[in-house]
């Protein structure tokens, strides 16, 4: 796949919140996942990356809604933006966005770092 076609998928997949599938089908096993602030600041592997966005699913007391922008594409590289209206365990309400850049060599992603407010 190019790096339009995985940035495509991964904003169809994402867009109906089959975040694990992304997972499964575009990146590679060695895939690393950087945060900009957080607890986990990095994460390699899929095992890893899967951990982590289950952890992440816990967290969520209930969820209201959000957004995933269409991908722009710059060679290896694709950023979008992810937005949502969630309440985590023991918190108020909020509404968080996030800048999302992921590198993608042979077809699959290497790399994603997101990018957020704390």
């Amino acid at each position: 796949m190019t790096t339009q076609e995985v940035a495509n998928r991964l904003v169809e997949l994402c867009r109906q919140g089959k975040y694990s599938d992304a997972h499964t089908e575009l990146y590679a096993d060695n895939a690393v996942s950087l945060e900009s602030g957080g607890p986990v600041p990095k994460v390699e592997g899929m095992a890893a990356i899967q951990q982590k966005g289950k952890q992440y699913e816990e967290m969520i007391e209930e969820f209201y809604g959000g957004e995933v922008s269409d991908a722009v594409v710059a060679d290896d590289f694709f950023s979008v933006m992810m937005s949502q209206d969630v309440k985590f365990k023991g918190q108020e309400r909020s509404n968080t966005s996030e800048i999302c850049v992921y590198e993608v060599k042979n077809g699959k992603i290497v790399s994603e770092q997101f990018f957020y407010n704390q």
